[in-house]
């Protein structure tokens, strides 16, 4: 026995990819209206709430109720945070230069190729990457120690990536900093503590679904995909390209550590 409502979990699978779905398809229509797609940015952590929310209402009574509790609230802290920051960062700018790009090689009509490569791939996405939020919302199992172990987890990538963003925000308001990189406080550590702290988080909600060894493995591509993402994929990797040019990157690149915290490197001479 595993402890899930495997039959209870299907049909919540069939649910989230409805509400996923319904929430880029919404998001699209909002960015065609306004001629600005980079708001699927925000879109991405509401779809992530949205699915939480959605099976913690659906799983009542198939899950251990602290269980449900405790996924649904730290998935959705996450994602409207994360949204609440986009939201603010973005504010006043035009279209972000990754889907103008993007939208530039589309071969035929752009609103569809938006709608194809945008905004139904990061419904799957959210869909794929949300299995451990569902999972575990369908385990009968009472909280032990790895859940435990979990939420810890998730708490220290919360506060990376949290601590991260405003560091980088506060960097951004000094005026004399203008074109200079940011390399303070954990930026002196990692290139990327954002990514890095969003990377734990789905890892420790991971491990709230850890509740046997068959929903472990069967959910196991959510948190290894998001990692991925941030680091092969459309963040770590894009966001380096676009920074390649600027001076005093490549020395900043040279003696922080790309993604995990590391001690910055130091010269010969002993200087960062």
């Amino acid at each position: 026995m595993t402890g899930t409502n495997w039959a209870a979990l299907g049909v919540n699978l069939a649910a989230c990819a409805a509400v996923a779905g319904a929430m880029l398809l919404a998001t699209f229509a909002v960015a065609v209206r306004r001629g600005l797609h980079r708001i699927v940015d925000i879109a991405w952590g509401l779809a992530f709430a949205a699915v939480a929310l959605a099976t913690w209402l659906l799983s009542a009574g198939h899950g251990d109720d602290w269980r449900r509790l405790l996924v649904a609230a730290a998935t959705a802290v996450w994602g409207l945070r994360l949204a609440a920051h986009i939201a603010w960062r973005s504010r006043g700018h035009g279209e972000d230069p990754r889907y103008a790009a993007l939208l530039d090689k589309a071969p035929g009509n752009r609103t569809l190729y938006a709608l194809r490569t945008v905004y139904v791939a990061q419904a799957a996405l959210v869909w794929l990457i949300s299995l451990p939020v569902q999972a575990a919302s369908y385990s009968s199992q009472p909280l032990g120690p790895l859940a435990w172990c979990g939420i810890a987890v998730w708490a220290l990538g919360l506060a990376f990536e949290a601590v991260g963003d405003h560091q980088l925000a506060r960097f951004k308001e000094e005026p004399a900093n203008r074109g200079r990189i940011m390399d303070r406080g954990l930026w002196a550590w990692t290139r990327h503590p954002n990514y890095f702290g969003d990377s734990l988080v789905w890892w420790g909600l991971y491990l709230l679904a850890c509740t046997a060894w068959q929903p472990a493995l069967a959910v196991l591509i959510a948190p290894v995909l998001m990692t991925l993402l941030l680091t092969v994929g459309s963040g770590k990797r894009l966001l380096e390209k676009h920074m390649a040019d600027r001076p005093g990157y490549a020395e900043y690149a040279a003696r922080t550590s790309g993604f995990l915290p590391l001690p910055p490197k130091t010269s010969v001479g002993g200087t960062r």
